[in-house]
C-alpha cells in the first residue's frame, strides 16, 4: 500500500463542463499533504457507465433513508420488491 490518498473536495461537488461533460472534483494527498486537486471528468455515456455500475455494486444494501430516488426501492403490484 502506498501514502497517497485521492478522495472528494469537500464542499465541491459534481459540475458540467464543455457543455455536456461532467467533473467530479477529486483531493491529491501523501502522507497527509495535500498535493493537489483533479477532475474525473466523464462524458455523459461514461457517467451513465460508472452510475449502473454503483448501483449494481450497491444493490444489495438497503439505502439510507437520505438516498437519491434512483436508490429507493421500487413496489410493483403483486411483484417483488426491486431497485
Amino acid at each position: 500500500m502506498t501514502d497517497w490518498q485521492i478522495g472528494p473536495v469537500p464542499g465541491r461537488g459534481l459540475r458540467r463542463v464543455n457543455g455536456e461533460a461532467l467533473a467530479l472534483p477529486f483531493h491529491i494527498s501523501r502522507g497527509g499533504q495535500h498535493c493537489a486537486i483533479a477532475e474525473l471528468e466523464l462524458t455523459p455515456a461514461e457517467a451513465e457507465q460508472l452510475h449502473a455500475a454503483l448501483c449494481y455494486a450497491l444493490g444489495e444494501q438497503l439505502p439510507p433513508p437520505d438516498a437519491p430516488e434512483c436508490r429507493q426501492p421500487v413496489r410493483y403490484p403483486g411483484g417483488r420488491r426491486r431497485y
